[in-house]
């Protein structure tokens, strides 16, 4: 039960759009930033060096750049609401799912062939299934199921009813 609650809050959390990324692309991810009451939009541009195999809303990508010659990594769940948008930069020709190698190059050793841009790709959720994890909790599910219990129970009365009052109807004749 409490999985079932657990995966309904998961998918209403999901949202429609998800980006396509892929290690090897340079990304500019528009993040809102909280400072007290007001909220801002910090923008951290970097290099894709992870995308994790997780699913749903488990699913990451951690983006990597340098700053004063330190790098600096961060891990972004796909469907945080605190990413605005994403922007694809470049694209960079990899040949390997993870790219820690990355981390110990500097300077111009961290460059990346070049493939072409094109558009950044997008990945739909299915309108059905994120409008039933929405409309049906499993609660209302359950209770839905209890109440179509006790109306099959109340048939089957009142035909076990019927059948004892033909039976008596027999036996008095």
């Amino acid at each position: 039960m409490s999985q079932d609650i657990l995966n309904h809050v998961a998918k209403a959390s999901m949202k429609r759009r998800v980006p396509l990324l892929k290690p090897g692309m340079t990304i500019r991810v528009h993040q809102k930033i909280k400072e007290g009451e007001k909220v801002r939009t910090q923008v951290f541009e970097g290099l894709v060096i992870k995308v994790s195999s997780g699913n749903g809303v488990n699913k990451t990508f951690t983006v990597r750049k340098i700053v004063g010659g330190i790098g600096v990594e961060k891990i972004f769940p796909f469907y945080a609401p605190v990413i605005e948008k994403i922007e694809l930069m470049k694209r960079g020709k990899v040949r390997r799912a993870k790219l820690y190698y990355m981390r110990k190059r500097q300077g111009k050793a961290t460059r990346l062939r070049d493939l072409p841009l094109g558009e950044l790709q997008w990945l739909e959720v299915q309108d059905e299934e994120l409008t039933e994890a929405v409309s049906e909790t499993p609660q209302a599910v359950e209770a839905k199921s209890e109440v179509e219990n006790t109306a099959e129970d109340k048939e089957k009365t009142a035909e076990d009813k019927e059948k004892t009052a033909e039976t008596t109807e027999q036996s008095d004749s």
